[in-house]
C-alpha cells in the first residue's frame, strides 16, 4: 500500500510536467512561427521595394539616355551650322579681298587724275588714256557692285542660317522642357527633399 501512494503523487507529478512542458513546446512553437510570419512579410515588403526602386532606377536611365540623345544630336546640328557659317564667312572674307584689290585700282587711277592740273598742256593726248582709266574704274565700280551682291547674298545665308540655330535653340528647349515632364510628374508624386 505504501509503496502505492508514493507511486500515484510521482505519475501525477510526471503528468502535471508532461502538461507543462507541451504548453511549453505549443507557445515556442507559436513565438517561433509568428517571427517567421512577421520575416517572411518583411522579406516580401524589402522585395517590393527593391523591385520598385529598380523599376524607377530603369525609367530615370531611360530618360536621361533619351536626354543625351536628344542633345547630341541637337549639338551636331548647331556644329553642321557654324561650319557652314564658316564657309560663309570664308567667301565673304575672299570677297572683300576682291573688293579691296578694286578699290587700290581706283586709288591709282585717281591718282593718275590728280595730276592732270600740272599737264593742261597735254591735256589732249591724255584723254584718250583717261577715258581708258574711266572705262577701268566704271568697270571696278560694276566688279565691286557685283561683289558687294555676292557679299549681300552670303549676309543674307548668314541671317537664314542664324534664323536657323535660333530655331533649333528653341527646339532644343521645348524637348528640354518636354523630356523634364515626367520627372517634375514623378517630383510631384514623391517629391525628393
Amino acid at each position: 500500500m505504501a509503496e502505492e501512494n508514493n507511486t500515484t503523487p510521482s505519475s501525477t507529478d510526471d503528468t502535471v510536467l508532461q502538461q507543462q512542458f507541451m504548453r511549453a513546446v505549443s507557445s515556442f512553437e507559436g513565438i517561433m512561427l509568428s517571427q517567421i510570419n512577421i520575416k517572411n512579410k518583411l522579406a516580401n515588403r524589402l522585395n517590393y521595394g527593391i523591385g520598385t526602386g529598380l523599376v524607377i532606377l530603369g525609367l530615370i536611365a531611360a530618360s536621361i539616355l533619351i536626354l543625351l540623345l536628344t542633345l547630341s544630336s541637337q549639338i551636331n546640328r548647331i556644329s553642321d551650322v557654324v561650319t557652314e557659317m564658316n564657309r560663309d564667312f570664308s567667301v565673304v572674307s575672299a570677297r572683300m579681298a576682291h573688293i579691296n584689290s578694286a578699290v587700290a585700282s581706283m586709288e591709282q587711277r585717281v591718282a593718275l587724275l590728280q595730276g592732270m592740273d600740272q599737264h593742261t598742256e597735254v591735256m589732249n593726248q591724255e584723254m584718250t588714256g583717261i577715258a581708258t582709266d574711266l572705262e577701268t574704274m566704271r568697270t571696278s565700280v560694276e566688279q565691286i557692285s557685283g561683289h558687294l551682291n555676292t557679299v549681300r547674298g552670303n549676309v543674307d545665308n548668314i541671317s537664314t542660317i542664324m534664323n536657323h540655330m535660333d530655331n533649333e535653340v528653341s527646339g532644343m528647349g521645348l524637348e528640354m522642357h518636354r523630356m523634364g515632364q515626367p520627372a517634375r510628374s514623378f517630383n510631384k508624386m514623391i517629391p525628393f527633399p
